[in-house]
C-alpha cells in the first residue's frame, strides 16, 4: 500500500476532556488511538501508528481495510426493527400518504 493511499483512511482529532490532551482516530481502525498536547502532534501519531499496523498487516498476508472514501455506497441497506415499530411506522407512512421507504429516509436524515 503506497503513502498515497494511507492518506484515503479516514482520521479525526477531537479533544478528550478526561486525558486533557488532544485525541486522534482513524475511522477504519477503531481500535488505535493516539494522544497528544496539540492537534497536529495527535494527527501525526495516528499516521504513524496506522503506517506501521498497516505494514504490519501486509507483512503477515493480511488486506489492510478499504478506506472509506474509496468504497461505493449503493444508497441501500437492511436494518431490522422490532414488528411492532414496523407496523407503526407503516401505519404513520401510510397516514401521510407517502412510502414507508420515504418516511425512513426522512426520519435518518431529519
Amino acid at each position: 500500500m503506497s503513502r498515497k493511499s494511507l492518506d484515503h483512511y479516514t482520521y479525526r482529532v477531537t479533544w478528550s476532556p478526561e486525558d486533557g490532551k488532544y485525541l486522534a482516530l482513524c475511522a477504519e481502525f477503531p481500535s488505535l488511538s493516539w494522544l497528544a498536547t496539540a492537534p497536529e502532534m495527535a494527527l501525526a501519531g495516528i499516521r504513524k501508528v496506522v503506517a506501521a499496523t498497516v505494514a504490519d498487516m501486509i507483512a503477515n498476508d493480511e488486506a489492510p481495510p478499504t478506506p472509506l472514501a474509496e468504497k461505493r455506497y449503493s444508497g441501500e441497506f437492511r436494518v431490522r426493527i422490532p414488528p411492532q415499530v414496523h407496523k407503526a411506522l407503516a401505519m404513520e407512512a401510510a397516514e401521510q400518504g407517502i412510502s414507508l421507504n420515504r418516511l425512513a429516509s426522512a426520519k435518518l436524515t431529519g
